[in-house]
């Protein structure tokens, strides 16, 4: 494997099982960690505003509970747009390179709020910019799934991209267990005549603690990862997905699963402090955990089972579970509710790894099928052009799915103020579930031109 310079290797073929034994899983891995790494902080500071905006108004601020939704939901928002940006950098400047410098990025969410959640009398616009900075943080997945899915074989492309997606999304729990620990952390200060003083929560804290680990991660990509030269592409060459059909069905399937992961992830907190306000632990942390681990699950089974068949399957659950935490929301039974969510969370996971786990083989097959009876040489140039297509359209899937982010704590927020609860969010989510099995039946599960012709592949679908 050459180098074209620092930390470019010119030689990349995952498909040769010999290259692979040799050495290439071993590159794969150092790569898959450290993306896993820094993808995992970029979710916890794009998830930190879902933590610390319910304790503003008992640090002194005075924000009204839409006004708190809002900064809950920006995030969202802003990380669903840097993910379309974040998706073409890959190709531009290396995967190495960008995760350099998408990491350090991150200094500007934290920092921002070190300084303002200690001032009471920031207005809402300048604290909603903030909080909409945190959203950098989102766009590290779209290149970091891109990125990884050029280094692993068609074969384990599921598992690593559940593993490398599964390592960010847990970033959310992360955030949501530890940052409240240490925001309630008591400060004891003496006072001028020798007396001990007691500080309350500091918010600053939610800042604080990333600082030293962003650096940590710019340090080990630095040392630790690689850039490839076969993911170099034109803007141009990439744009194409675009006009690919599957491209925008994986988008909506995608809003489905992830934006539901993300989106109820941003929204828990808030909504267990509005609609149970007597339940004090700290539990909110156990949806993004729940759902996380379950992602190389279904990344898996996809790979074993067909990612069409889980996805529809799923997509089913996520209908039910929904309708049990309506049902609990108006019986007011905390445990069900809390208890529907996390099989909710678990259906996202699950969703998520078995979505992506399409996209490679519904590309492959339609490369392939263009240039069925042309010879190897033929097949080799579809083949390579395939995996381009795929990792552009992983991130561009991840971006629309990322508007879940903040669509859903938006319409949290929306439902309450309108009718007092939450219950009419749910029901519009619910439909959209609706709509999704549809999809995936229609285009995936049925006898179509991309599940048909060949029995094999359409099992893999």
């Amino acid at each position: 494997m050459s180098q074209l310079g620092s930390r470019w290797i010119s030689e990349w073929n995952p498909e040769d099982a010999a290259f692979w034994k040799s050495g290439g899983k071993r590159i794969a891995t150092r790569n898959l960690i450290w993306s896993i790494v820094a993808e995992n902080i970029g979710f916890s500071i794009w998830l930190i505003w879902s933590v610390t905006a319910p304790r503003l108004n008992k640090a002194g601020f005075h924000y009204t509970t839409d006004e708190l939704f809002t900064l809950v939901a920006l995030p969202g928002l802003v990380g669903s747009l840097m993910r379309f940006p974040y998706t073409f950098a890959v190709p531009k400047f290396g995967g190495r390179n960008w995760t350099m410098v998408s990491t350090a990025m991150l200094f500007i969410p934290t920092l921002s709020l070190v300084f303002l959640v200690t001032r009471p009398d920031t207005p809402f616009w300048l604290m909603a910019t903030a909080a909409a900075t945190a959203g950098l943080g989102g766009g590290n997945f779209a290149s970091s799934m891109s990125n990884i899915s050029f280094f692993y074989p068609d074969r384990e492309k599921g598992f690593a991209l559940g593993l490398n997606a599964a390592g960010g999304n847990i970033g959310v729990s992360t955030v949501q267990l530890l940052v409240p620990i240490l925001i309630g952390m008591t400060w004891v200060n003496l006072t001028p005549d020798g007396a001990k003083a007691h500080q309350g929560a500091h918010l600053e804290n939610a800042g604080l603690m990333w600082l030293p680990l962003i650096a940590l991660a710019i340090f080990g990509a630095y040392r630790f990862m690689d850039n490839l030269a076969a993911q170099r592409s034109s803007f141009k060459d990439q744009l194409v997905i675009t006009r690919r059909k599957h491209t925008w069905i994986m988008a909506w399937l995608y809003i489905g699963t992830f934006g539901s992961f993300i989106g109820y992830s941003a929204a828990l907190p808030l909504l267990l402090k509005t609609q149970f306000p007597q339940v004090t632990t700290n539990l909110a942390f156990l949806g993004a955990l729940v759902g996380s681990v379950a992602r190389p699950l279904g990344g898996k089974l996809a790979d074993r089972i067909g990612g069409a068949r889980i996805t529809f399957v799923n997509f089913l659950v996520m209908g039910l579970a929904t309708l049990g935490v309506i049902h609990f929301l108006g019986t007011q039974n905390f445990a069900g509710f809390l208890t529907m969510f996390l099989v909710l969370f678990i259906t996202t996971g699950v969703g998520n790894g078995s979505t992506f786990r399409m996209i490679p083989v519904i590309f492959r097959k339609e490369k392939l099928r263009d240039v069925e009876g042309q010879g190897p040489e033929a097949e080799a140039a579809a083949l390579k052009a395939a995996r381009i297509e795929a990792a552009a359209v992983l991130g561009f899937v991840s971006a629309v799915g990322a508007c879940g982010g903040y669509l859903i704590p938006r319409s949290f927020g929306a439902s309450i103020h309108a009718t007092g609860t939450p219950v009419a969010a749910l029901g519009g989510f619910l439909a959209f579930y609706a709509t999704c099995v549809v999809v995936t039946w229609v285009n995936y599960l049925r006898k179509s031109p991309v599940t048909s012709a060949e029995p094999r592949l359409a099992a893999e679908v």
